[in-house]
């Protein structure tokens, strides 16, 4: 039997995992951590990635932990409306839901004996038609394909790809989960405040907790209530009500495209070769429909050097312009002039309901599920 080494246990590698499994193939996953910890924050599931988990049947396992976003609102940090737009869908609904619950869901999804925790790579190698992969604790694994889903700081990136480390955009990000749902935050809204260089978005997710992230053009402070004061009341609740010891705190960062995924017998996955600015919430989305994709890839060519061509470059031009994106969005929400701002806000102010669901369709409407799968050059 074919056997493929996954390298990373993350949302990527353990969907990976899945799609494998449902296809036919063994595959086994090798994560660096001794333990897969309740850690991280809120993550966005739109309905691009909800259609691969409907698809690997855990559609309604996902719903049972995630708060259903309806729509989505821009408004400025007093908390007045510049816009809004619907997208609320009964067949695939946009969600948000803590990160330990979906890869816990992913986990539990799997045979507890292909996930092996406390195995660092170090080094691996091509012999013949194998993959040799040695870990920090001494193991040794020989496959005949690997997979890099070792998310941003990618080892198995590092083997092929030289190109140094990922590009700081200039501004810090904070993500924590509070225990509340303020009453001036509408259940089922999504909500991304605007100031001078700084932002703050509001989510649900489930259990009567709220999602919320924060960026600023600075990374000399913790203490976000400070950056915050003044602004809209329920932000600063938020902030006092989420353990200071579960906020994370990142610099904005992603990569340029790059078309060289992987060579011979090994590609890569997710934030290991495409990892974006967390403005568009598509990180760990585009990772799920790699996942799927390489899958469906390894059914149709068979397990094959040639699977692993045709499912990078199926997924290269559409991983490229979401980074592009992303990359964008963020650059114009993080403004600081004021004649920049107001051009910022009179452009949100103006936008069409209609068009921006429209804009908003070039990443929604992608169904990973039934692309074709044949070479788009």
């Amino acid at each position: 039997m074919v056997r493929i080494a996954i390298i990373g246990g993350g949302i990527g590698g353990l969907t990976a995992a899945l799609a494998f499994q449902q296809f036919g193939f063994q595959a086994e996953v090798f994560e660096q951590a001794p333990e897969l910890l309740e850690v991280g924050a809120a993550i966005a599931m739109w309905p691009n990635a909800m259609r691969v988990l409907e698809r690997l049947g855990l559609k309604e396992k996902i719903l049972e932990h995630a708060g259903v976003v309806e729509e989505l609102r821009w408004v400025d940090q007093n908390g007045f409306l510049m816009n809004r737009v619907s997208i609320f869908d009964a067949e695939t609904p946009a969600v948000a839901l803590h990160r330990s619950d979906l890869q816990s869901t992913l986990l539990h999804a799997l045979p507890q004996s292909i996930v092996h925790l406390g195995h660092a790579i170090v080094d691996l190698r091509q012999q013949g038609d194998k993959i040799i992969a040695t870990f920090a604790n001494g193991q040794t694994v020989e496959a005949d394909f690997l997979i890099g889903a070792d998310g941003i700081h990618s080892r198995v990136r590092s083997h092929f790809i030289n190109d140094g480390d990922p590009i700081r955009r200039g501004y810090t990000i904070w993500r924590g989960t509070s225990p509340i749902t303020p009453t001036l935050i509408p259940p089922g809204v999504g909500i991304e405040f605007y100031g001078r260089g700084k932002r703050f978005g509001v989510g649900p997710v489930g259990a009567g907790r709220t999602g919320w992230w924060a960026s600023a053009n600075t990374d000399h402070t913790d203490l976000l209530t400070d950056l915050f004061a003044g602004w809209y009341a329920p932000i600063i609740d938020l902030i006092e009500a989420t353990p200071p010891a579960s906020i994370l705190k990142t610099i904005a960062s992603d990569r340029e495209p790059n078309k060289n995924w992987g060579a011979g017998r090994m590609t890569l996955l997710g934030d290991a070769i495409h990892p974006t600015t967390p403005n568009l919430g598509q990180g760990g989305c585009q990772a799920i429909e790699d996942a799927l994709v390489l899958a469906r890839c390894f059914e149709k060519y068979g397990a094959s050097e040639e699977a692993l061509r045709q499912y990078e470059r199926l997924r290269y031009r559409r991983t490229a312009t979401l980074t592009r994106i992303s990359r964008l969005y963020g650059t114009v929400g993080q403004w600081e002039n004021v004649w920049a701002r107001s051009l910022r806000r009179i452009s949100l102010s103006l936008v069409p309901e209609t068009l921006a669901q429209r804009a908003m369709q070039i990443v929604f409407s992608y169904d990973a599920t039934k692309i074709r799968l044949k070479d788009p050059r």
